[in-house]
């Protein structure tokens, strides 16, 4: 008993920091579900159009994340050893470059619908994705400073205050949804453009909400006193751990917008149903994308101690808690696929009994990928609680390009298994990528003794 103890303890406390952001990145998604539910039941050429768009949004967005998310570790780490000047610092700089990225972006988002024309989706399809490209490209720099706050707040240990700001943003969102898309209240029927619009401004009443509350926990700190000042040390090792962060996001993102482009060359019933599946699995591996960032805080508190005994035991009780979720899943994946894909669609639509038939073997499929993508996304965060993201990026970026895209074209297109051949790739990558990296964490872990 006594040798559980430790254990039970650190389960404890990893879930009493986990379960607030795991709560968190379900009302994040909750975003995203919402608007693939009402433009589901708008029609089905708005949601193929929107479940396209967001894909190619969600890439560089997450590319920009990895500033964003660098912060957590580092200020995970300055606050263990006492060092509230780094917190700061790092803190600022981790702004600053969010901020700079969106700009940046602007322009690319401008030219959506040519993109899109270009990477061979049909005309209707690109035009639609490349409007909604072109407004909510407006909601990146405030998606980054959201992400960023919410870093510096979990590394100290306040994920209650961003469980309940991603709540408020969740319930904006569906509010705005109603009316912008469905045209409510003398408001205009926007379809794609109105979810759009309504994830702009969702984005920065989030970004605000924490900004405000992040004044008050850092207030000592003075977080936002002088800040248009550039630190350029700060910045740098900033830089230097979020550039290969936001790499690797960009290839995950980019393996899944792959995906979503192949299958767009198949057809829109398959594009939306593959939208369908993917969002039932994104809800399933927000819990593990949730205890990731908690393992990330956990781990990067522990490298701070220089405690290699505690990084291990975490370590273990993350990825066990993990595991537990990915079988729990997978059996409800393959029991309900049917009611399941029918919670995304109006059934009344004449073409929703062919996405429901396509999402069904679409969802069989997500279940299979369930223990590998929670343990690639757990390792993942543990390694940059060591402040390790360059050789990580370097090995999931392989799997996911080198293993995961060609053989999902080889089995989509070449074999002629259409949508699920792509997600047989989708599999194929995400394992090659956990196995390499726990494989790191465990050289990781021996060179911190």
């Amino acid at each position: 008993m006594a040798y559980a103890d430790p254990y039970r303890r650190e389960a404890e406390a990893l879930l009493q920091l986990g379960l607030p952001l795991i709560g968190s990145q379900l009302a994040a998604l909750a975003i995203g579900i919402t608007d693939v539910i009402m433009l589901g039941r708008y029609s089905v050429d708005a949601l193929a159009a929107g479940v396209l768009g967001h894909s190619v949004l969600f890439a560089f967005i997450m590319l920009g994340a990895g500033f964003a998310f660098a912060v957590m570790p580092l200020v995970a780490t300055a606050d263990a050893e006492g060092d509230r000047t780094t917190l700061r610092r790092v803190t600022r700089m981790g702004l600053w470059l969010s901020v700079g990225f969106g700009i940046v972006m602007l322009p690319l988002m401008l030219v959506g619908p040519g993109l899109l024309s270009v990477l061979g989706q049909p005309e209707e399809l690109a035009a639609d994705a490349g409007l909604y490209l072109q407004i909510a490209g407006l909601g990146i720099a405030p998606a980054l400073v959201l992400f960023t706050m919410r870093s510096a707040l979990s590394a100290v240990e306040r994920t209650q205050a961003v469980l309940w700001a991603t709540i408020l943003s969740a319930l904006v969102n569906l509010g705005l949804n109603w009316v912008l898309i469905f045209g409510r209240f003398g408001f205009p029927e926007l379809g794609v453009a109105g979810a759009a619009i309504a994830s702009v401004v969702v984005q920065c009443v989030g970004a605000g909400a924490l900004a405000l509350y992040a004044r008050y926990v850092f207030r000592a700190e003075k977080l936002f006193s002088r800040i248009w000042r550039v630190d350029t040390e700060a910045m740098a090792q900033v830089f230097r751990l979020g550039l290969p962060i936001g790499l690797t996001h960009l290839s995950e993102v980019g393996l899944f917008a792959a995906a979503a482009i192949m299958v767009g060359w198949i057809g829109t019933v398959e594009v939306a149903a593959h939208g369908v599946a993917l969002q039932a699995a994104s809800v399933t591996f927000m819990f593990h994308l949730g205890l990731s960032h908690a393992a990330t805080v956990r781990a990067g508190s522990a490298y701070g101690r220089r405690d290699r005994t505690d990084l291990m035991r975490g370590a273990g009780v993350a990825l066990t808690l993990s595991c537990l979720f990915a079988l729990i899943t997978v059996l409800l994946f393959i029991a309900l696929p049917e009611p399941i894909a029918g919670i995304f669609l109006d059934r009344s639509d004449p073409e929703a009994p062919q996405v429901i038939k396509v999402a069904v073997v679409l969802i069989f499929m997500a279940a299979l990928f369930q223990v590998a993508d929670g343990m690639q996304v757990m390792v993942l965060g543990l390694l940059r609680g060591l402040h390790d993201t360059a050789w990580p990026m370097g090995l999931a970026a392989g799997s996911y390009w080198l293993v995961g895209i060609p053989l999902s074209y080889v089995l989509g297109h070449v074999a002629g298994y259409g949508a699920v051949g792509v997600w047989w790739g989708l599999v194929a990558g995400l394992g090659c990528a956990g196995v390499l990296l726990m494989g790191r964490f465990v050289q990781r872990s021996r060179m911190l003794a």
